[in-house]
């Protein structure tokens, strides 16, 4: 099977890709800014033991980026596909009012390591003549405009255009670039501040409507994804599990679904 490099993958989407990739048979390095992988994700894991590796990585950093690469190729010969997943949020605040360190790291994580992680695997990919590199899409990538999310829907689709773009530099390679939209998702990345509070956006009455007619746990997202993936031949493919057509069915039977996540 493969070998898969996933940025931010200690949680969320991140880590429910690694296990689907992992029970597929793949060679998975996990990575996240932590030294060490902690003593309850390295227990989740211990199944997948000799199938999986854990890098310290902050993607911000084009030496931690280029240091993930070199030591996951070490440790499983080649690596065939890589996926920006690590991303930051903002408080969920008016742009005007959020202060510039919520600004700086957003920046760095989903703009310029989303960069660096593709920079790197590119140039490899592309002397090896193969591989695949796949980015992270989000809110705003689309180009729908939310108040008090701008600035993470301006990195969203900054990562949309440089992806497409991307997968314009690598034709006739042999590497193939695309991105994974995964619709809404209850992460701690929706409940939670980047500072760890509860986000006031949970307690607001039309987010709760949109969000539980919408939204899914990470781990059925991942399930759709990671089949796609591993057949996936196109260059410059999109991976959407929140389709248009899912939306309006998704709406209209809105006041019958049950299940609420939050």
């Amino acid at each position: 099977m493969k070998n898969v490099v996933i940025t931010g993958s200690t949680r969320g989407i991140g880590l429910c890709m690694a296990e689907e990739f992992l029970k597929a048979g793949c060679s998975v390095t996990v990575s996240g800014r932590g030294k060490n992988i902690s003593g309850v994700l390295n227990e989740e894991l211990s199944a997948f033991k000799d199938n999986y590796t854990y890098t310290a990585c902050d993607v911000s950093k084009a030496e931690d980026v280029e240091k993930l690469w070199e030591t996951s190729k070490k440790k499983w010969g080649s690596i065939d596909i890589w996926i920006n997943n690590a991303g930051q949020n903002c408080p969920f605040e008016y742009c005007y009012n959020t202060q510039s360190s919520y600004v700086d790291s957003l920046i760095d994580t989903n703009i310029k390591g989303m960069i660096y992680g593709s920079q790197i695997a590119a140039a490899n990919m592309v002397e090896a003549g193969y591989g695949q590199i796949w980015n992270m899409e989000g809110l705003g990538s689309n180009g729908m405009i939310q108040e008090k999310t701008i600035i993470y829907g301006m990195s969203k689709q900054a990562l949309t255009y440089f992806t497409r773009a991307l997968a314009k530099e690598l034709k006739d390679t042999g590497v193939l670039a695309g991105r994974l939209s995964p619709g809404m998702m209850l992460t701690d990345f929706i409940t939670k501040t980047p500072d760890g509070d509860d986000s006031p956006v949970v307690k607001e009455k039309s987010f709760r409507f949109v969000f539980n007619a919408l939204a899914d746990r990470p781990e059925t997202v991942a399930r759709f994804f990671i089949p796609k993936i591993l057949a996936n031949k196109k260059n410059n493919a999109q991976i959407a599990w929140l389709t248009t057509p899912k939306t309006i069915w998704r709406f209209a039977t809105a006041s019958f679904k049950k299940d609420r996540l939050i």
